[in-house]
């Protein structure tokens, strides 16, 4: 199977220029996921560079994709034959929309082929067609297209069968290909026909080796597993999961299914007795039966057979009876709990069932599932000891999930024989697996899934059925307990406290799979319980009684932790949630100052902690547009604490001052250090060219001499007195290309920046400022000299500023930004104040116009130049279409760009969308629907309100870098109906959510979250493989 935009590419790229800047030009891809769901560490918005890292092991997909159109000597025969053949083949290009079970939420491509022509059934791989919803079309040899819905996956075996409406096609003459899995034998040359990632179609030649391999491992996540497969040399590429292996006499005698990862031409095929089975059965509309008593068989060979306790006997009369056999099947795992468990044991040789001998998977195979709700009998040898039990026969689709519950922003479903076979667990009562841990589930760890939750708010969890009921009767905001392991570590219980979130996820909704129409029905099975309401807390905040600065440690009571969700991805921001530490700037009114690196927009929900023990929540008051700080308020009446006002200086701390640095680090501890001032400078954060998102830009930082201030995220400087005197906060940086993390800066900003905001929001007001839409840097005399600058504003310059010869020159003028200063431009004054420092800047924040001098191009003018209204730069409308959210290109984007091409701007997509399907990436621009012009959000509802569901449309974008394409989409209103959020002051959440299209019984939010960061501490791990899926 072929992964759109696998993080080695197999199409060589050209390497990222020296400024780091994306190959915008190319449209970004997915995140690197391999079939069975393991991660690379790539960034999900960044073309990656080509080339394998160090250590690792391609997989299959990854291989040379050099095209052999058959073999090099084929004879008139294998011609005709591939000729006939490759009209049954059809290439799939599909999205499983949601996490679920082993399989994560991509976009990709894959191969299948007709097996029955007549009622329109199309055979191709299980990981292919995914445990969990999914949509996708099939392409024909002759480019014909049609919509293709999955009928049947088998529980275990890598095989699925879709549908396809016949009438759909008609260019061609629909045939089948003849499933005969008995012309399989060593020696037989085979060919083996697909498509290499879905654009050209490819033959590739081999001869059948081994049909007695165990099934390949692919690692974690989904694999085959009793079932033998058949080895051959044929080197498939990428894109061939689901092709068909032909003989000479056009026969499918296999199916494609894996290979060697590492570098060995060697493929995996999966034999096609349960399939030709599964379809005779579908095609009569009856039930497919698959039977297990929940044990793991493996073949091994009888040398290994007799260290297990083979006795000669038994031997001698197994290879009598199947002379061509050089092995037994072996218990490997034995599920708990299960038909199986305290009768069979690991290591148990399988010698007869139901009074036969028997050492082929087929066999048994065949044997089990014409034995569902019935028992059989099994004879094994355990250490030399003959022993025979009587074992009843349940049905593998019993303990495959047909469904799952999504409440607040998680996925859940009951635990699959899949995952509980992986790790040797028992089904019964394991606790509810986490499909997709988002939301309120989103755990510390940074695993999106593999959790198992087994206590909710104190009650047992067992499985879904009782989590539901948990859930239901949860108030919305309520804080809970919950204990949950990880299927990698069964052997620690995590505990942790969330917040329940029922209000941006209000309705509880079941998902259940229909292999009737192929979708999954929705339906919501509870609302949400309102919230209680807070009660008043006492609490008393810590004292640091052994400081030698004991009235500025004192500062600890202004000081309260924030933790910040967003259940929607706005504006760039890399994170879901996000935790630290905020100053409280007024005690009375409850007035909290917190860095924008927490705290990037207002559609979310904001919780303190106050004195490390009362919950409270908070709102936005403000948000400053350049200075990277945003003001929260909370209720002061329900907190019954010591909370402290911290008195602010009026002046400015100056370079070499010496001061007390108080802060809290990456623990959340509390530090104290005696430092010194180093530098105060004017910076600018650098920009984010990946991902535009919120940077401080033209004010002064302040740096110290301590360790301490590099590793806390936010403080202050204070004086002895406990007069605070800065403020120490985190700024959200740039993302690098080459390692794809985020970069913070902990840096210093003066106290009176931030008085004149602060005065006016005590008085009631909500602080309207104007801005410069310029991003200023600072020229030396020297380099001002060149530039045209007279020796006489030199001179002024260096008596009105002795500490700091300099001027500031404009590096870059925001896009939309009419008339006044352009790039080049040396500042000199604004409203006839020479402007030598960052806070000289101010004057813009209350002017509608401001009077400056500038030198441009050596020549001395003045202007008029307008100034910004913030109000208008702040998300206030978002809409979610096809798995891309849409809004207006904020702040950021305007930084960073020359021209703005519309403003319906991608700013994130839902993995396993058709915004992944059809390549829409985020910082692209959406300029037309189907050729009409969408300037904004409202031409652009008002032309998609007009598309058809399953519909085919156009779209006209343009990249960041200018370059416009047009991109070819189906609509899907079924998983990704489409929803506005609008802010709006009089909901009490300040968002109004809008659902504008959807099916009566669709998801009424997206089935996938969209592409999130681990957090600093997380490490999304890849781990090496030796076998990959095709």
């Amino acid at each position: 199977m072929e992964q759109n935009g696998d993080a080695r590419t197999k199409r060589k790229q050209p390497p990222s220029p020296s400024n780091e800047r994306p190959l915008k030009q190319i449209k970004p891809e997915i995140d690197a996921h391999t079939r069975n769901g393991t991660y690379t560490t790539t960034s999900p918005e960044l073309q990656p560079m080509d080339g394998t890292p160090s250590g690792s092991l391609e997989s299959l997909d990854e291989l040379s994709s050099t095209h052999i159109v058959g073999g090099v000597h084929d004879t008139a025969e294998w011609q005709k034959t591939i000729e006939k053949v490759v009209r049954n083949v059809v290439s799939i290009h599909f999205c499983q929309t949601c996490s679920f079970d082993t399989d994560p939420a991509v976009a990709t491509e894959a191969t299948g082929f007709v097996v029955d022509a007549e009622k329109g059934y199309i055979l191709t791989n299980r990981h292919v067609v995914g445990a969990g919803p999914f949509i996708g079309y099939c392409i024909f040899d002759n480019h014909e297209e049609c919509d293709v819905y999955p009928v049947y996956r088998d529980p275990v075996h890598d095989f699925g069968i879709l549908r396809f409406d016949p009438k759909a096609i008609k260019y061609m003459p629909l045939s089948a290909l003849e499933l005969r899995p008995d012309l399989a034998k060593v020696g037989v040359e085979i060919r083996v026909v697909g498509n290499d990632a879905g654009e050209k179609l490819s033959i590739l030649s081999g001869v059948i080796s081994r049909l007695d391999r165990n099934a390949p491992e692919y690692g974690e996540g989904y694999s085959d597993f009793n079932t033998n497969y058949i080895q051959a040399a044929a080197a498939a590429s990428g894109g061939s999961s689901g092709s068909p292996v032909v003989n000479k006499d056009g026969y499918a005698v296999a199916l494609q299914a894996g290979g060697r990862a590492d570098g060995a031409a060697t493929d995996y095929f999966l034999p096609l007795d349960r399939p030709l089975r599964a379809l005779e059965l579908v095609r009569k509309g009856e039930q497919v039966p698959r039977g297990t008593i929940q044990v793991q068989w493996i073949l091994k060979p009888f040398d290994e057979c007799r260290r297990l306790g083979l006795t000669p006997d038994w031997e001698t009369a197994i290879r009598q009876k199947f002379p061509k056999e050089t092995g037994m099947l072996v218990a490997e795992v034995v599920l708990g709990d299960g038909p199986a468990s305290g009768k069979i044991q690991e290591g148990d040789l399988l010698t007869r069932v139901n009074g036969k001998l028997l050492t082929q998977f087929i066999r048994l195979d065949t044997i089990l599932d014409d034995s569902v709700g019935k028992a059989v009998s099994l004879t094994v040898q355990r250490a030399g000891e003959n022993l025979e039990f009587e074992l009843d026969v349940a049905n593998l689709h019993d303990i495959t999930p047909d469904r799952f519950v999504r409440v607040a922003g998680a996925s859940f479903h009951d635990l699959s024989y899949q995952q509980a076979r992986l790790y040797a667990v028992s089904l019964k009562n394991a606790g509810v697996f986490v499909c997709e841990a988002a939301g309120s589930f989103r755990f510390a760890d940074g695993y999106t899934n593999g959790w198992l939750v087994q206590e909710v708010d104190n009650k047992p969890t067992p499985n879904l059925e009782t989590f539901i009921e948990v859930m239901r009767a949860i108030p919305d905001r309520k804080r809970i307990v919950i204990v949950y392991k990880h299927l990698r570590d069964l052997h620690t219980a995590n505990t942790s406290i969330t917040t329940i979130d029922r209000h941006w996820h209000a309705d509880m909704q079941l998902a259940k799979r229909n292999d009737t129409t192929g979708l999954w029905d929705f339906s919501t099975i509870s609302k949400a319980v309102p919230a209680v309401p807070p009660v008043p807390r006492r609490a008393n905040f810590i004292r640091l009684e052994s400081s030698s600065y004991p009235e500025a440690v004192d500062i600890v009571r202004s000081f309260v932790r924030v933790h910040v969700s967003m259940p929607v991805k706005l504006d760039g921001f890399p994170k879901a949630h996000k935790q630290g530490y905020g100053l409280v700037v007024d005690a009375e009114q409850g007035l909290v100052l917190v860095s924008r690196a927490l705290l990037p927009y207002d559609l979310c929900d904001i919780s303190l902690i106050i004195a490390d023990s009362i919950f409270v929540d908070a709102k936005v008051i403000f948000m400053h547009p350049l200075q990277n700080y945003a003001i929260v308020k909370y209720d002061t009446s329900l907190v019954n604490a010591p909370v402290k006002t911290p008195k602010f200086s009026n002046e400015f701390i100056k370079k070499g001052a010496e001061t007390i640095f108080f802060g809290f680090n990456q623990n959340f501890r509390p530090v104290v250090a005696k430092t010194v001032v180093t530098d105060i400078t004017t910076v600018a954060i650098p920009a984010s060219a990946v991902t535009p998102r919120y940077r401080s830009l033209n004010f002064d930082a302040i740096t110290v001499d301590t360790n301490q201030a590099s590793h806390s995220a936010c403080g202050v400087l204070i004086a002895e007195d406990g007069t605070v005197q800065a403020l120490w906060l985190s700024y959200l940086g740039e993302r690098t290309s080459h390692s794809g993390k985020d970069v913070e800066y902990h840096l210093g900003l003066a106290a009176p920046m931030i008085l004149p905001v602060l005065k006016e929001i005590q008085s009631g007001k909500t602080p309207k400022l104007r801005i410069l839409n310029v991003e200023f840097q600072t020229v030396q005399m020297s380099q001002a000299r060149v530039m045209g600058v007279s020796e006489e504003w030199i001179e002024k310059t260096e008596q009105e500023d002795p500490e700091r010869h300099q001027l500031f020159m404009v590096r870059k003028v925001d896009s939309g930004h009419e008339g006044g200063l352009q790039e080049g431009d040396v500042l000199l004054t604004l409203n006839n104040k020479l402007i030598t420092r960052a806070p000289d800047l101010d004057a813009m924040y209350n002017n509608e116009y401001l009077d400056a001098v500038v030198v441009r191009k050596r020549e001395e003018l003045s202007l008029q130049v307008p100034t910004t209204p913030t109000e208008d730069l702040q998300t206030d409308r978002v809409v979610n279409f096809c798995g891309a959210t849409l809004h207006r290109p904020h702040q950021a984007v305007r930084q960073q760009i020359s021209k703005i091409h519309s403003d319906v701007y991608i700013s994130s997509r839902a993995r396993g969308s058709p915004a992944y399907m059809y390549g829409l990436a985020p910082t692209n621009f959406i300029t037309h629907v189907n050729n009409v012009p969408t300037a904004d959000l409202d031409s652009f509802l008002k032309e998609a309100k007009k598309i058809g569901d399953n519909e085919y449309f156009r779209l006209k974008v343009m990249t960041f870098d200018n370059v416009p394409w047009v991109a070819t989409m189906k609509k899907n209103e079924h998983y990704f109906p489409t929803v506005e959020y609008l802010k709006d002051a009089n909901e009490p959440l300040g968002w109004r959510k809008i659902i504008h299209e959807y099916e009566e019984t669709g998801a009424m939010e997206e089935t996938a979250p969209v592409e999130m960061e681990a957090d600093a501490h997380e490490e999304l791990l890849e781990v090496p493989e030796v076998e990959c899926p095709t």
